[in-house]
């Protein structure tokens, strides 16, 4: 296998394995010294659903990466004005909201990209030979 064709295999998974984890580390608000250990478990739980969808999309990409290149792609793109919206009605500034859509939503557009950049290019690796 060439370099390049390993470095855009991997390159996805590493970003989106990380993309995941900076996603479950909203999880930690569910910690409230007022709830007890049960609810903070359920509650913390409860937080981590996004980050345990995202990892199933993940398990889907990293077997057949077109389809997951594409579904990453359309979630980072579909979520990226529900979240501006969202954070602009809490904090008025469109500068804020847009760090927070290329802080949260743009990796996982990335991320798909490089999966059918990934794609593309062992397939083209392969017809080649």
């Amino acid at each position: 296998m060439k370099k390049s064709v390993k470095v855009f295999h991997w390159l996805p998974r590493i970003i989106c394995i990380l993309a995941i984890l900076f996603i479950s580390l909203f999880a930690a608000d569910a910690f409230a010294p007022e709830l007890t250990i049960w609810q903070q478990i359920g509650a913390f739980l409860l937080h981590l659903v996004p980050s345990f969808i995202l990892l199933a999309l993940l398990v889907v990409a990293w077997k057949w990466e077109y389809i997951g290149g594409i579904i990453f792609t359309i979630i980072g793109l579909g979520l990226s004005p529900y979240i501006f919206i969202h954070n602009y009605k809490m904090n008025n500034s469109i500068w804020i909201s847009l760090g927070i859509i290329l802080a949260i939503t743009i990796p996982f557009v990335i991320v798909g990209v490089l999966f059918i950049i990934s794609h593309n290019k062992k397939k083209r690796n392969l017809t080649a030979v």
